[in-house]
């Protein structure tokens, strides 16, 4: 469906999208709808979009959750934190 939409535009503004519309090859019409539809097309994809492709994203986000095994323990034990240090310190001196 579409609709006619009646625009008032100073001279000015009218006179240089008339330019673009020549540098382009359409009409004035075309350009100015052109250009609406590509700033404002993204809420029409967006609200057209079905829970089955919400739910795909979603999934796709999920995956890049999760929990990384580095080999060692990375808790807060005091201790071994205590005894990395002391292997570090003693290495450098």
């Amino acid at each position: 469906m579409s609709q006619v939409f009646s625009l008032e535009l100073s001279d000015e503004v009218y006179a240089a999208l008339q330019q673009q519309a020549e540098i382009a090859g359409v009409s004035l019409a075309e350009l100015v709808a052109i250009s609406i539809e590509q700033q404002y097309g993204s809420l029409k994809r967006e609200k057209s979009q079905t829970d089955i492709e919400k739910e795909a994203v979603r999934q796709r986000f999920r995956s890049y959750a999760g929990s990384i095994n580095l080999g060692y323990a990375t808790g807060a034990d005091n201790e071994s934190i205590d005894a990395d240090l002391v292997t570090v310190y003693s290495n450098t001196c």
